[in-house]
């Protein structure tokens, strides 16, 4: 008999104290080793709409609604006696008419709905985007046909955004782009079933397996249930599992939006390449050790059970990663070696400039210039200087002002060299030079999260590791959560990703209305340095939630006692661990960490070591807030001197950097404005930030 869980199932289970969460999960167990054991006391439910519905009796008043066939059985719901009773009476397991895949379709709610909503006559100004699409269309997207009159008779956006809640996701999802005029795409059809019971194929069906999985063995239904929250452990998007378990003729790139499961699709990746390929293996790398560890944390969690795949997953930052080579294959040239900080090339730059006479240009142009061209690319001649395209450097030289600045630059070079000086990116070039050389690479397959964010050494580096197969390469990035880099061309360097390059559309993480918010801090489509576009203006959030509030003050203290107001009316809905507290930097921390103590919240500011307390509110820069989820969040200090940073746009080294750092000052708040998953309060003292405004900005319906 086939045992499979439905992710209604393992939301409910959440819900449920951790004794009630106990004995369930040890019932389940019971019933995936054997469903006929006399000591499962089921029983069948005459009042619901599905007769295969029976209540599997978990202690004194806990229940398990379970789907039971000849042939199979399956875990859809747990609650307290009268709540799981009322749940399974309103809701049936079918086989969906069109697409052939199972649904758990709740059906009490519509006779309402059309009782009270009678459709709307069309009328201009008239919410009515599905008055002209036929019935048979809305079944071809996977729409419960015992829905469409009350789809039909929806009167705003609030109110269809509600009742979507109620359906399959993917009829969700097209109902969503058919509301603002686009045309989904069509869902897969599979053979329809003979009359009976339920087959496998309809379980097996793209879209049904987003919501139902089958437990193949003990370890994978205790992986499912060990971490019930973490549903993408277990339930892919099918566009994320096409792109996880793919094969591909050259490198892939995989963007989205924050909160589209661009990391899942890294993830799963990673453990199927090492399930495919017992000898490979694999790198999951990132930018920074933060998200490294949490990467690790994730797929300690997907691979609980498999710790021989683990074994040949290595995760680490791209930085870390590079240092270990460089140790083990300078040999006596990293002997003695260290890396030079930013202050102290800052130090070295103002020095020789001094000597040469330059004091006419700015050291931050100096540096910028060294940084992103010189250095950046290990630049070791003149010729080599005079010769380099200065791409992302926006002044114009001419070839006398270049010849001038090398004087400098390689001065700084000899320096470094004779000091026994290593920058990063010299790390990195070294390596390219000895690691193209091996026989054999150190890894099969390298994956890449937060990719936008490469510079152009580490992206040299990559190349070189991925450049033994075609299919070695997967990155996984946000053009609109570039932070960090100045952008440049991939291809240059080896990494042509057109014609591969997947935008998933799914939205998880936020809700339809801080989604929506935070969408308008950014441009509807983004361009790479390659002339690689992703767009933007056709996301889907899966679920719905309060109104975002922008507010502004006229003191840091009129703040502080609105933010702790503000948590604290949420402390009976959001757990302290589940709120987060984001400023720009660390010298609005103090202003933050009052509002929490006015709060009377416990809390800890976040460090690199990334260690989400469990029972305190966290507090962090923003800088930090890359891969983390919050049910709850308040982005405080958000005033016109604070973001954009005014520290930034003094140290610019061109006027015509000005872009540059507003558009990654905006791409930072809205890192942090989409960590938020149901509650959002953005705040600052007046004058405020522009980039309020501009979450201010009214916006027509998007979902």
């Amino acid at each position: 008999m086939e045992f499979r869980i439905a992710d209604t199932f393992t939301t409910s289970l959440t819900k449920l104290t951790a004794d009630e969460q106990k004995l369930v999960k040890q019932t389940t167990f019971d019933a995936q080793v054997n469903p006929a054991n006399p000591g499962l006391k089921f029983h069948k439910l005459d009042k619901g709409r599905d007769k295969n519905f029976w209540s599997l009796r978990v202690g004194k008043d806990i229940r398990i609604i379970a789907h039971k066939t000849s042939e199979s059985i399956l875990f859809c719901y747990t609650d307290h006696h009268d709540k799981a009773y009322a749940w399974a009476e309103n809701r049936k397991l079918e086989i969906h008419p069109k697409t052939g895949a199972a649904q758990i379709v709740k059906v009490f709610e519509v006779e309402e709905a059309i009782t009270v909503r009678p459709p709307a006559p069309q009328s201009a100004g008239t919410f009515a985007p599905f008055v002209h699409i036929p019935d048979d269309a809305l079944l071809t997207y996977g729409v419960p046909m015992e829905w469409i009159a009350a789809i039909r008779a929806v009167p705003d956006q609030d109110a269809l955004l509600e009742l979507l809640i109620n359906l399959p996701a993917e009829a969700g999802e097209a109902l969503l782009d058919l509301a603002v005029g686009r045309t989904p795409p069509l869902p897969v059809a599979i053979s329809q079933p003979e009359k009976g019971e339920v087959p496998v194929s309809a379980f097996s069906h793209p879209d049904a397996q987003r919501r139902f999985r089958l437990m193949g063995s003990a370890g994978e239904l205790q992986r499912a249930l060990e971490f019930p929250w973490d549903k993408w452990i277990v339930f892919l998007h099918p566009d994320q599992r096409t792109l996880a378990e793919g094969k591909y003729r050259g490198p892939i790139k995989v963007c989205g939006s924050a909160g589209t499961g661009k990391t899942v699709v890294a993830l799963h990746r990673a453990a199927h390449l090492a399930r495919t390929h017992p000898d490979a293996r694999i790198l999951l790398t990132t930018l920074s050790d933060p998200l490294a560890n949490s990467l690790q944390a994730k797929l300690n969690c997907l691979l609980a059970h498999e710790p021989r795949l683990a074994e040949r997953i290595d995760v680490r930052s791209l930085d870390n990663q590079a240092k270990r080579f460089f140790r083990l294959q300078a040999g006596e040239t990293a002997h003695g070696a260290s890396l030079a900080t930013r202050e102290r090339i800052f130090e070295i730059l103002k020095r020789e400039a001094a000597t040469l006479g330059l004091e006419g240009y700015k050291l931050a142009f100096l540096y910028a210039e060294w940084r992103e061209l010189v250095d950046a690319r290990q630049l070791t001649t003149w010729e080599e200087y005079r010769t380099t395209p200065r791409l992302g450097r926006k002044i114009r030289l001419s070839e006398q002002r270049r010849q001038t600045l090398w004087s400098l630059f390689e001065r700084a070079n000899n320096f470094l060299a004779e000091n026994k000086l290593y920058t990063e990116s010299a790390i990195y070039t070294h390596l390219v030079s000895t690691l193209g050389s091996l026989k054999r690479p150190p890894y099969d397959f390298i994956i890449v999260d937060e990719a936008q964010d490469l510079s152009y050494a580490q992206m040299r580096f990559v190349a070189v590791l991925g450049a033994h197969r075609e299919d070695a390469l997967c990155f996984c990035g946000d053009l609109g959560q570039r932070i960090f880099q100045q952008p440049f061309s991939w291809k240059s360097l080896g990494v042509d990703i057109r014609g591969r390059s997947i935008t998933l559309r799914v939205n998880y993480r936020t809700s339809h209305q801080i989604r929506s918010q935070a969408d308008k801090l950014l441009d509807a489509e983004l361009t790479d340095a390659d002339g690689n576009a992703e767009k933007r203006d056709n996301p889907v959030s899966v679920f719905n939630g309060p109104m975002p509030e922008i507010l502004a003050f006229s003191s840091p203290e009129e703040e502080d006692e609105s933010v702790a107001a503000w948590l604290t009316t949420l402390r009976d809905l959001v757990s302290p661990a589940e709120m987060a507290v984001f400023v720009r930097s660390e010298s609005e921390l103090p202003r933050a960490a009052a509002a929490l103590e006015k709060a009377k919240l416990p809390h800890v500011v976040l460090d690199s070591d990334m260690d989400i307390p469990k029972d305190k509110v966290t507090l962090a820069v923003m800088h930090l807030a890359k891969g983390l989820e919050f049910c709850a969040v308040a982005v405080m200090a958000c005033d016109s001197e604070i973001i954009p940073s005014q520290q930034r746009i003094e140290d610019m080294g061109e006027d015509t950097d000005l872009e540059d750092v507003y558009n990654t000052e905006r791409q930072l708040l809205y890192v942090a404005c989409t960590r938020a998953r149901d509650h959002l309060l953005v705040s600052g003292v007046e004058p405020v930030s522009e980039f309020l405004d501009d979450l201010l900005a009214s916006k027509s319906f998007v979902p």
